[in-house]
């Protein structure tokens, strides 16, 4: 005769790890958040070499390239306006390259302060004297 709960049978546990669905949430919208900005940085980036390798304006590619680089470029098109097309290009998009990526880690840092439990924390302190 065997019991269920029979001491000598090794028992199975089953060990789940579960997520909090927040947490869960927090995870995702943060890697939209990085992709988006980090794909941003780098249409710039390929805009700059581009232009830097002299490409040829009318192949489709470097078309593409440079329309999503309008796209992206945080109205700094013609904020700097050296002479030299490359140079001008450098500035302008790569500043908008370093924006996107400093507002991606900017967003996702508050992302995560407001979505994560934690330990308390304190934004904000006013002091009544």
């Amino acid at each position: 005769m065997t019991y269920i709960n029979d001491p000598r049978e090794p028992q199975e546990e089953e060990i789940v790890e579960r997520t909090p669905g927040r947490i869960r949430v927090v995870r995702v919208v943060n890697a939209v958040v990085h992709a988006v900005c980090w794909i941003s940085a780098l249409v710039l980036l390929v805009h700059i070499l581009l232009v830097f390798g002299e490409a040829n304006p009318g192949n489709g590619f470097a078309q593409l390239i440079d329309q999503w680089s309008r796209a992206v470029s945080l109205g700094l098109r013609n904020l700097f306006t050296p002479d030299g097309l490359k140079l001008r290009t450098l500035f302008n998009d790569g500043l908008a390259a370093l924006l996107w990526l400093i507002i991606g880690g900017v967003v996702t840092d508050l992302v995560s302060r407001i979505g994560l439990p934690g330990p308390k924390r304190v934004w904000y302190r006013r002091s009544l004297s």
